[in-house]
């Protein structure tokens, strides 16, 4: 079925067939994602591998993210870290325990968002007013990513999503994102997890990489076929990150 929403062609499939001639013959067709002014704005101006357009980007991009991030020998390198966080959590069980009720909830949000924090920018950022700031902030960025606007399907009516303050809201939360994931990128720049031994030699700490260290490498070897820029780290990141907390 073809409907017209607003200026966005879109077609509902509803059979097995439909589905699987659009998969799997003409896929090729289908693969680009809609592009959205959110997406343009928060994900790098469409850099995200989960929203670039099919072609050699793309293609690069989602090469790095399976081979290199999300790799199962990437995966198994942060064991140690689930393990921790997990004994973290029973530690934490243990000294909750009391007649009233244990919020689990809060702990296993807690648990994931250290976990994909350590995985990510080898830190966590869960503790204090930094880790309360990056917690409202991926809420936010996340709430906002899944959100509707109405410049994307109605451009004439782009005048609502000012007068209603989506625009200047999608604007600040795509600043602070940046500015976030620029302040994590510095961090590794001048804390880079390399050792210089005492003749003076490199020593690569491979075992403990982070995403951000990876790309990092990748961006300093120029290990692709094709140069990435900062953005293009940054935009990785956050689809990392996403596909970790399972977004």
């Amino acid at each position: 079925m073809f409907l017209k929403l607003g200026s966005v062609n879109t077609l509902v499939v509803s059979s097995a067939e439909a589905a699987s001639e659009i998969m799997k013959t003409h896929d090729l067709i289908f693969c680009d994602r809609p592009k959205s002014n959110i997406n343009k704005k928060l994900l790098y101006d469409f850099k995200d591998v989960s929203v670039a357009p099919y072609g050699e980007y793309w293609r690069q991009m989602r090469s790095i993210c399976v081979l290199q991030l999300l790799s199962n020998k990437r995966v198994q390198s942060f064991r140690v870290v689930r393990e921790e966080e997990a004994a973290l959590l029973l530690k934490k069980i243990r000294e909750y325990c009391s007649p009233e009720a244990v919020n689990l909830s809060e702990l296993f949000m807690t648990l994931t968002n250290d976990i994909v924090s350590r995985a990510a920018f080898g830190r966590k950022y869960s503790g204090g007013e930094s880790g309360e700031k990056f917690r409202k902030l991926m809420k936010t960025f996340v709430g906002i990513l899944g959100g509707f606007d109405f410049g994307t399907f109605l451009p004439s009516l782009a005048w609502v999503d000012r007068v209603s303050g989506l625009e200047a809201k999608v604007e600040r939360v795509a600043k602070e994102m940046d500015e976030f994931l620029e302040g994590v990128v510095e961090e590794h720049l001048d804390n880079h997890k390399r050792v210089t031994n005492l003749l003076g030699r490199r020593v690569e700490n491979e075992g403990r990489e982070d995403f951000v260290d990876v790309l990092l490498g990748i961006y300093k070897q120029n290990m692709a076929d094709f140069s990435i820029d900062r953005d293009s780290i940054k935009a990785l990141i956050v689809a990392a990150t996403l596909l970790l907390l399972g977004g």
